[in-house]
C-alpha cells in the first residue's frame, strides 16, 4: 500500500513538471510528422537533408533521438528506455508496412532506438558520478569541519592542562586561589578576574582574589550576599551569567561597579563534588561579547578551580591529620614524590610506583635526578631555583621519565615547594603520564592525512576506470553503430540481425562494468535484502575474484538492524577480506556472525601468513595498516570495539563486536 502511494506521488510529480509536457508535444509531433504525407518541411531544411543525402524520413527518425535523450536528461536511464520503446513502436509500422525501403528504415528505426538508449544510460551514469562527486566534496568539507573543531578543542584542552598544572601545585587555599587568578588573566585576555568563595553557614560571598580592579572597589564588593547582584545570583543558581553592560541591568546592586567603569561580564560558579564553593567572574570595561565557546571554557577552569578550592579546603581542615593527608598523597591519581634539597625522596606515592616501576623501598634509595633524563634535569633545576628565590612557581611542562626497566616515559610534571622536611627546604612534584595520549594524537593526525590520501587514491582510481573501460568502450559502441548505418543495405541477407546482436552484447557488456562499478561503490544487496544476503554475496565475489575458499557461517537467530549499523559491519567485513585477498596469502577465510541478545560479534578468521600485530590499536595508522584503522574508527561510531589476533605462520582473525 505504501509502495503504490509513493508511485502515484511520484507520477504526480512528473505530470507536474513542464519538461513532461514540453516532451510529450513533441514526440506527438513527431509521430504526426512520421504518418502525415501531405506535411511538408521548410524548404531550407528539405534542401539540407538533400545536401547529406538523408531522407525525409531519415530525418524524421533521427530526430526522435531528442525526446529520448531528453527524457534520459530528465528521468535517467528509464525515462529514456520508455520514450525510446515508444519511438520503436512508432517508427516500426512505417519501416515495415509504407516505407519504400523497409530493410534501410527498419536498420534506422532501430539504430535510433540503441543510440537513443545508450545515450540517455551514458547521461544518467554521468548525472550519478556528478552527485556522487558532490557527495564526496561534502564529506571532504565535513571532515576539514571536524579538523577545525579537533584544533580547537586541542587549544581548549591546552587552556585547561594549564590551569591543573598551575593549579594543582598548591595545596594551601590562598595560593591555589592567587595562581587560578593570574592563570585566568592569561588565558580569558581580559582586564579583571575577581574569585568569591563561598561561607556557607553565612550564606556569603567573600571576596578572595583579585586583579585589574582598585582596593577601594575591592573593599566595597568584598562581601555578597546569596542572590545579591550578579555574583550572587550565579551562587545560587549555580549557572553562567553573562552580563553585556552592566550599568544598563537592573540586577545591578553596587554603585561602586559603575565608578569602577565595569562593563561586560561574565561569571561562572566554582562548582566541587556538585555543589558551589564560589564564583569566578572576569569583566572588561568595554562591550565584550563573550561566546558559548568562551564561556564553556570558563565553566571548565571554574570546575578546575571548584575542585582545586575544595581539595585546598579540605587540605586545611585535615592538616592535624597526618593519616588523612597521608591517604589523599597515597590515593592520587598522578605520580607524587617528595624530596629534599639534594635530591633525596623522602616520600612517593603508590601512582609513582606504578609510575616508575620502582618498589617503594627502591624510590627511598634513589636520588629525584635519577629519575629524570639528562636533558630534562636541568629544567627541573631551574624551577626550583625560582622557587629559592621565592619566585612563583610555573607549569613545567613535559619532561622526560626514564622507568626501572630503562624505558622512557612523556610525563607533565609540576613543582611546588610544599615546606620544610629533615631540616631542609622540601620540593613536591606531580607527574602524569601522556605518553599514550601523545600517542594517540600522532596516530590521529597520521590517520587523518592517510584518510585524506586514500580519498584521493579512491577518487584517481574511478576516474581512471571510467575513462580506460567504460568511455573507451563507449567509443568503440559508437563507432560500431555508425559502421552499422553506414553499411547497412549493403550486408548480405540474415547477416543484420547478427551484427545487432553483437551490438547488443557490448552494450551488455558496458553495462555490467558500470554495474561492477555500482556494486563496488555501494551494493545494492545490502540495502535491499540485508546484512546476511550481502555478506554471502561478498563472500561469493571474493571467491571468484581471488580463488580464495570463503563461507558464511550464522550462529543464533538472525534479525534485522538499523541501515547504519548493518553497514558498518558490512563494511568492517569488506576491509577485512580485502586484506586476506591482497596481503594474507590465504587459501580460506571464514565469515562468522554470531547474534546474541545484547550485541553482535562479526569474526573473520583466515589461514595466512599472519602478522605481529602492534601492542594497541591506536598505534595501528603508524605501522602502515589503516585498513584495521578504519575498522576500529567504524566500530566505536557504535559504541563497539576490535580485536586483532594474529600469529606469524598461523593466520589472522579479526573480531568485532557490537552493542546491538
Amino acid at each position: 500500500m505504501k509502495q503504490s502511494l509513493l508511485w502515484g506521488e511520484e507520477k504526480v510529480n512528473i505530470l507536474r513538471q513542464p519538461g513532461t509536457w514540453l516532451l510529450l508535444l513533441l514526440f506527438i509531433f513527431l509521430a504526426l510528422a512520421q504518418y502525415a504525407d501531405s506535411l511538408s518541411h521548410p524548404a531550407f531544411l528539405t534542401r539540407l537533408t538533400e545536401n547529406i543525402g538523408l531522407t525525409r524520413y531519415t530525418l524524421e527518425r533521427i530526430l526522435y533521438l531528442l525526446p529520448i535523450i531528453w527524457a534520459g536528461a530528465l528521468f535517467g536511464w528509464k525515462g529514456g528506455a520508455i520514450v525510446a520503446t515508444a519511438a520503436l513502436i512508432t517508427m516500426l509500422p512505417r519501416a515495415l508496412l509504407i516505407s519504400q525501403v523497409p530493410e534501410d528504415a527498419v536498420v534506422e528505426t532501430i539504430a535510433v532506438f540503441f543510440v537513443g538508449n545508450l545515450a540517455a544510460f551514458s547521461l544518467d551514469s554521468l548525472r550519478k558520478e556528478r552527485l556522487r562527486r558532490a557527495e564526496l566534496e561534502t564529506a571532504h568539507q565535513e571532515l576539514q569541519t571536524n579538523l577545525r573543531v579537533i584544533e580547537e578543542s586541542g587549544k581548549r584542552l591546552a587552556a585547561l592542562n594549564e590551569t591543573s598544572s598551575i593549579i594543582s601545585q598548591f595545596l594551601d587555599l590562598s595560593q591555589v586561589i592567587e595562581s587560578a587568578v593570574t592563570c585566568v588573566m592569561n588565558v580569558m585576555k581580559v582586564e579583571i578576574v575577581r574569585i568569591y568563595i563561598l561561607n556557607e553557614e553565612a550564606q556569603e560571598l567573600s571576596l578572595a582574589a583579585y586583579r585589574g580592579v582598585s582596593e577601594g572597589f575591592a573593599n566595597n564588593v568584598g562581601n555578597i550576599k546569596v542572590g545579591e547582584g550578579f555574583n550572587g545570583r550565579v551562587a545560587q543558581s549555580g549557572k553562567p551569567l553573562y552580563v553585556e553592560d552592566a550599568f544598563e541591568d537592573p540586577r545591578l546592586t553596587r554603585v561602586a561597579v559603575k565608578d569602577e567603569n565595569i562593563r561586560s561580564q561574565l561569571i561562572v560558579p566554582l562548582i566541587s563534588k556538585g555543589k558551589v564553593v564560589g564564583t569566578l567572574a572576569v569583566a572588561m570595561r568595554r562591550y565584550r561579547k563573550f561566546d558559548p565557546a568562551e564561556t564553556d571554557l570558563l565553566t571548565a577552569i571554574g570546575n578546575q578551580i571548584g575542585v582545586a578550592v575544595g581539595n585546598a579546603r579540605l587540605y586545611q581542615q585535615e592538616r592535624a591529620s597526618e593519616q588523612r593527608y597521608r591517604g589523599l598523597f597515597e590515593n592520587a591519581h598522578d605520580a607524587i614524590w617528595l624530596h629534599d634539597e639534594g635530591g633525596n625522596i623522602i616520600a612517593a606515592n603508590l601512582a609513582c610506583v606504578r609510575l616508575t616501576g620502582y618498589s617503594p623501598e627502591e624510590l627511598l634509595k634513589l636520588k629525584a635526578p635519577e629519575l629524570l633524563s639528562p636533558d630534562s634535569v636541568a629544567k627541573v633545576r631551574e624551577i626550583e631555583e625560582r622557587l629559592l628565590r621565592g619566585e612563583p612557581p610555573t607549569a613545567l611542562g613535559e619532561v622526560k621519565l626514564v622507568k626501572k626497566d630503562g624505558s622512557e616515559a612523556l610525563i607533565q610534571l609540576a613543582t611546588s615547594m610544599v615546606g620544610n622536611g629533615h631540616g631542609g627546604v622540601v620540593f613536591q612534584r606531580v607527574a602524569r603520564d601522556v605518553t599514550e595520549e601523545k600517542r594517540m594524537q600522532e596516530n590521529l593526525k597520521f590517520f587523518l592525512q592517510e584518510i585524506t590520501k586514500a580519498q584521493e587514491e579512491e577518487r584517481k582510481r574511478i576516474s581512471q576506470e571510467l575513462h580506460d573501460d567504460t568511455v573507451q568502450a563507449l567509443l568503440i559502441l559508437s563507432r560500431q553503430i555508425d559502421d552499422l548505418a553506414s553499411r547497412a543495405d549493403r550486408l548480405p541477407e540474415g547477416e543484420l540481425p547478427l551484427c545487432l546482436e553483437e551490438l547488443h552484447q557490448d552494450t551488455n557488456a558496458i553495462m555490467q562494468g558500470v554495474k561492477r562499478l555500482s556494486q563496488d561503490l555501494r551494493p545494492a544487496t545490502l540495502d535491499r535484502l540485508g546484512l546476511l544476503p550481502a555478506l554471502k554475496w561478498l563472500t561469493s565475489k571474493v571467491s571468484e575474484h581471488s580463488g580464495l575458499s570463503t563461507t558464511v557461517k550464522v550462529v543464533g537467530k538472525e534479525r534485522r538492524f538499523t541501515h547504519e549499523v548493518e553497514l558498518v559491519m558490512f563494511r568492517i567485513t569488506q576491509e577485512a577480506l580485502r586484506n586476506v585477498e591482497k596481503h594474507a596469502k590465504a587459501t580460506r577465510a571464514e565469515v562468522r556472525v554470531e547474534f546474541e541478545e545484547k550485541r553482535t560479534r562479526v569474526t573473520i578468521k583466515d589461514d595466512g601468513k599472519g602478522f605481529e600485530p602492534p601492542r594497541s590499536v591506536a598505534d595501528l595508522p603508524r605501522f602502515g595498516k589503516l585498513g584495521l584503522a578504519g575498522m576500529e574508527e567504524r566500530a566505536q561510531l557504535l559504541g563497539g570495539t576490535i580485536s586483532i589476533t594474529s600469529e606469524v605462520g598461523n593466520g589472522t582473525s579479526v573480531v568485532a563486536e557490537l552493542p546491538v
